[in-house]
């Protein structure tokens, strides 16, 4: 089973289902849990606890979009048929089960090689489920990435992730109701709207929008998930404040900046649609949307030349935006078989495996010079404010008015913070007292990391 491609998949009814290659004729079914999962991948994934694995690497991806699956494979393939020393078996996971897996998995039954969501690698390095690459992948490769995968693959100053790709979030607007409302597009961040101008074209274009509402916000995708996180966190960037600094969020996750900000983004509901269909923006009923780079093949399709892409919202300190993806590591498995993992790694970072990624999801190229060449996000084309974006990335805890893309907190105890923060989102959407919520998820995130020192490494 170590030399297959083997393709786990969501049904619609939460179902995991393993599909076996022909020879074995059945079917492994079981509920979509993390554990069950990793309890089942520990028997089939040929991971051996860091034994060398004659030119063998197990590989782990999340099973995202279907064309993002597919030219994962593709090149996993290619790979495979471009040279005899290393072969990769890839092993994709339902992305609803995949961060789960990997924290139910003990450091010796994980592959050698493992994709990541990047605000979770801090945490696998201080599990010790992830070994520096600065020795593993070339430096050739190192150099040639764009500063945001230069920002979020690096922990303690050493690299531990990289990237196909990143991503870019903005304010998507429909040209025809903007121009109904005799509204004008920012196109640049120096152009972007203040929140005061935001909130006021907000209600302009509510009157214009066939579903009267003005903005989607991806209420559907669960501010009490990841969703909130990635795309509120701008606001309170902009607005001065940020979720944690020196370990701490008394102070900070509470601050006044935050609470102001958040009541503004609170105050937005009376605009928004819930969108429950997943298609109010494309379909015309609503003259803006708030998400990233991946809608723009289906917006692009849909709205053609009325799509309009523009910064998100000042309020203060500048646009911000949020940024950090799929990025790849190596974990201890790999121990006596890094060249392997790393001759992978550096096939999957060259300019063609980039453009062949990219071109399937429409993410913004990994690498400078694949970025250069990009037909979405080079010199004036259509989404090169994402790549602007990216080129001034920065940590959350040094936000300048200078800087735009920031990444979230690079901190062992991220799953607390983003778990603690969604829990108050979604009770500030829903008319809770924005102050009271932060300053309980203050207390809850330091509380976690006071009970675990701090997550200082021994």
């Amino acid at each position: 089973m170590s030399n297959l491609i083997t393709t786990l998949t969501r049904e619609a009814k939460g179902i995991v289902t393993m599909h076996i290659p022909r020879r074995s004729r059945h079917l492994a079914v079981m509920t979509g849990t993390g554990l069950s999962l990793a309890l089942l991948m520990s028997g089939c994934s040929g991971a051996s606890g860091g034994e060398e694995s004659d030119g063998t690497i197990e590989v782990w991806a999340h099973a995202g979009q279907a064309a993002e699956s597919e030219a994962l494979q593709g090149l996993v393939e290619d790979f495979n048929s471009s040279q005899e020393d290393v072969t990769a078996n890839l092993t994709l996971i339902p992305e609803a089960d995949y961060t789960s897996t990997i924290q139910s998995t003990s450091a010796d039954e994980l592959p050698d090689v493992m994709e990541m969501d990047a605000p979770t690698m801090a945490s696998f390095v201080y599990d010790r489920k992830l070994i520096s690459l600065d020795d593993v992948v070339s430096s050739e490769t190192l150099d040639n990435r764009i500063e945001g995968i230069k920002e979020s693959g690096t922990y303690n100053d050493a690299t531990y992730a990289v990237g196909l790709f990143d991503v870019g979030l903005g304010l998507w607007g429909n040209a025809t109701l903007l121009d109904e409302a005799g509204i004008e597009a920012p196109t640049t961040a120096e152009e972007a709207w203040t929140v005061e101008e935001f909130e006021a074209n907000l209600a302009e274009l509510a009157e214009v929008s066939p579903s009267g509402q003005a903005i989607d916000l991806g209420e559907a995708n669960g501010f009490a998930a990841e969703w909130g996180t990635f795309t509120t966190t701008p606001d309170i960037w902009s607005a001065g404040g940020t979720l944690l600094k020196d370990g701490k969020a008394e102070g900070v996750l509470n601050s006044e900046e935050n609470v102001q900000a958040l009541e503004a983004w609170a105050s937005w509901r009376e605009y928004a649609d819930p969108n429950t269909s997943g298609t109010a923006f494309p379909d015309g009923q609503t003259a803006l949307t708030w998400t990233g780079n991946w809608m723009y093949p289906t917006f692009s399709e849909a709205l053609g030349e009325d799509l309009v892409l523009m910064p998100l919202p000042d309020f203060g300190l500048g646009t911000k935006a949020g940024h950090g993806s799929w990025q790849w590591g190596v974990t201890p498995a790999a121990e006596g078989n890094t060249d392997a993992a790393g001759s992978f790694l550096d096939f999957l970072l060259t300019d063609d495996s980039i453009a062949t990624m990219v071109e399937a999801n429409a993410a913004v190229p990994g690498s400078s010079s694949a970025l250069e060449q990009s037909e979405l996000y080079g010199p004036d084309k259509p989404l090169e404010l994402f790549a602007n974006n990216l080129a001034s990335a920065c940590g959350s805890e040094n936000v300048t008015e200078e800087c735009i893309a920031v990444a979230r907190p690079v901190t062992p105890g991220y799953p607390t913070v983003t778990s603690a923060f969604g829990s108050a989102l979604l009770a500030i959407w829903g008319g809770a007292d924005v102050q009271e919520e932060l300053d309980s998820a203050a207390r809850a995130i330091d509380s976690d990391f006071s009970d675990n020192n701090g997550y200082q490494d021994d």
